[in-house]
């Protein structure tokens, strides 16, 4: 598998995307105006704990208050350890815990999503090339991903023979595997050393102070994306890539051969292709080689992924047309989860399968689709429905809420009312403000859609009812109404 990881720079925007096999994988936004939280150190405030919910807002001079739940204040970050008896449910009140007005200092672990503010941790940890520094433990993990038991055992001897129980403690992250000693150490002495700045600010910080930002986007791709498999890192913005460049040099040397900086005439985007498939990831129909389609539906609760035949008819019969279909559903489904970055409660409604083993094959193929996912997932089996429920972990706005807007048109419902439905309303707003005023006339002012049927199909109707009243209709065309909107003036 080759794969490259590119960097686009532009004053107000930073954009990264992962290409494995000349196809996009992964997109990464950052701009200026609305930079990412996560992994953000701030001094905050709590404004208000709620007993029943055992969590606590949090102000923290963000535009809504941030959520600190009990559990986030005692668990370590599970996305690096292995479950222990440790990570449980505590028996503590929060009442017990934060009491309002109190400061504390809190990191970010997801950033702002539509109307929910941003969720906070009390487990403080910083991330390094290799390493995460939780301070407050002296535990030493390794990465579930990291199979090996021999590699499982050497970076963790590397890590506790630098190790300082009182300083805190480290988890080996899976980018370690295969690492040398001295790359892992130097690791270890620059999260000492950045811990050090962090806990002095915190000694005189006030609430609302950030006391510790997270690097830039381009920086936390080197720091978080690249893998054995990365062939190159191209940039096209030559300060980026000389601040890209020292960091490499301080952290990562064994990667510096990787890191190109990109001057040709054409856009990097355009050259493979990502701008276009930026542009179709914002669409609900994905076609499929085959002929079939998916149609992905993203609302406040759920993402809902349909699986479609299309135009695909098969050589075969039907269930081995179905399989086919779904199989090739599956890649597509792991590439455009992890392009648009929908996280939360997902259910793809793969088309209905009758043989047992092919169910098992298809959860399979999810399964290993999504093995590559850098954002944690889990899936369930196939439901009784044929449907299929999995989660992905949400730590940022999807590309969608990141580039679009609620249609002002429609507001966010994907419909509009027919131009017959605006007339009947029309009709019956023009009856009620009849029986309620006295006038001479009456004047609807409404879009050029409308007032065209109102003088065309249903202009039988506008007579009657003229006659009904015993008053005048006149329509006036407002170029700036939406197909919804009418007033009726009285006259």
């Amino acid at each position: 598998m080759s794969e490259e990881i590119l960097i686009n720079v532009s004053p107000r925007e930073t954009r990264g995307a992962i290409v494995e096999n000349g196809v996009l994988q992964e997109v990464l936004i950052e701009r200026a105006s609305r930079r990412g939280l996560v992994g953000n150190i701030y001094m905050g405030k709590v404004v208000r704990v709620l007993p029943g919910m055992q969590a606590a807002f949090v102000e923290m001079g963000l535009e809504r208050a941030a959520f600190l739940h009990i559990s986030d204040m005692i668990s370590v970050n599970d996305e690096y350890l292995p479950p222990t008896d440790e990570v449980s449910e505590s028996q503590e009140s929060i009442t017990e815990l934060l009491k309002d007005g109190q400061s504390l200092a809190v990191q970010v672990i997801k950033d702002p999503i539509g109307s929910k503010g941003a969720r906070l941790t009390t487990r403080i940890s910083l991330p390094s090339r290799y390493l995460v520094f939780m301070p407050g433990i002296s535990h030493v993990g390794v990465s579930q991903r990291i199979e090996d038991e021999q590699e499982r055992e050497r970076l963790k001897k590397i890590v506790e023979e630098s190790m300082s129980p009182q300083q805190g403690g480290f988890i080996v992250r899976t980018a370690a595997e295969g690492a040398t000693a001295a790359e892992i150490k130097a690791n270890q002495a620059y999260l000492i050393k950045l811990w050090g700045s962090v806990s002095r600010k915190m000694i005189n910080a006030k609430s609302g102070d950030i006391i510790h930002e997270d690097l830039p986007l381009f920086l936390r791709a080197l720091r978080d994306y690249i893998s054995p498999q990365t062939e190159r890192l191209r940039i096209d913005d030559k300060s980026a890539y000389d601040r890209a460049l020292i960091f490499i040099e301080d952290f990562v040397p064994a990667i510096s051969g990787k890191l190109e900086l990109y001057s040709g005439e054409r856009p990097l985007f355009d050259l493979y292709g990502v701008e276009d498939e930026i542009q179709r990831a914002l669409h609900r129909k994905v076609q499929l080689k085959s002929g079939g389609h998916l149609v992905f539906d993203q609302t406040e609760a759920m993402t809902t992924i349909d699986v479609n035949t299309g135009a695909f008819v098969g050589h075969r019969n039907l269930e081995e047309t179905i399989f086919k279909t779904n199989l090739e559903a599956v890649s597509t489904i792991a590439r455009q989860l992890r392009v648009r970055n929908l996280g939360g409660i997902i259910i793809i409604d793969f088309i209905d399968m009758t043989n047992d083993e092919h169910k098992r094959q298809v959860i399979r193929a999810l399964e290993k689709a999504l093995a590559k996912d850098h954002t944690k997932n889990s899936i369930s089996e196939v439901s009784s429905l044929g449907l299929v429920e999995m989660t992905r972990k949400r730590t940022r706005e999807s590309l969608e809420h990141v580039l679009c807007e609620t249609c002002m048109v429609c507001a966010g419902r994907g419909m509009i009312k027919t131009t017959e439905t605006v007339c009947n309303e029309v009709f019956r707003e023009v009856l009620r403000a009849a029986r309620a005023y006295e006038t001479k006339s009456y004047l609807v002012l409404a879009s050029q859609e409308v007032v065209d049927r109102m003088l065309d199909e249903e202009s039988p109707i506008v007579a009657q009812l003229e006659e009904r009243i015993g008053k005048s209709i006149k329509f006036q065309v407002e170029s700036l109404y939406t197909q919804e909107q009418f007033d009726v003036v009285l006259m």
